[in-house]
């Protein structure tokens, strides 16, 4: 009996903890094609930029190389080494040279506590990866979906 109580306490205290942890979206939701000065982008070129790079919104993606698309955002409650979120990009079937086809792509992304803004993004490095039709992406933390946006590639 006393093991048992003192189990459903532990449990009771780490629930207690997690729901403390659990983080939510904040203000406004950028999305749409981050904007850049730079206009040839060849095959494997990625152009860094500065995090304030900004989002012309939009929901109709132009399917050229170099175009970098997807959502920026403010999350409240991040604690260093809290379950990390799940970004999940579902594509209209992206098929590799190799012939794999992708229709989604998962990513784990740990907390960043210090920024203040984090960013779901999907850049067109390769000619293969500009797959017209419908892009969706997604924000979970854990199965909790913080976050959906989707967009037209065309």
């Amino acid at each position: 009996m006393r093991y048992s109580l003192l189990t459903a306490l532990a449990a009771g205290i780490l629930l207690a903890g997690q729901a403390l942890a659990e983080v939510r979206v904040v203000g406004e939701v950028e999305y749409g094609v981050f904007t850049t000065q730079y206009q040839d982008f060849k095959p494997g070129e990625r152009v860094l930029s500065r995090s304030a790079q900004p989002i012309e919104r939009t929901e109709i993606i132009p399917a050229k190389l170099g175009t970098k698309f997807g959502m920026r955002y403010s999350l409240q409650g991040k604690v260093q080494d809290d379950v990390p979120l799940t970004l999940l990009y579902l594509t209209p079937g992206v098929v590799t040279p190799e012939g794999t086809r992708h229709d989604k792509f998962v990513v784990q992304q740990s907390m960043a506590v210090g920024a203040p803004l984090d960013v779901m993004a999907f850049e067109f490095t390769e000619p293969h990866e500009i797959v017209p039709g419908e892009w969706q992406f997604m924000v979970f933390q854990e199965d909790r979906k913080l976050l959906e946006q989707r967009f037209i590639v065309r």
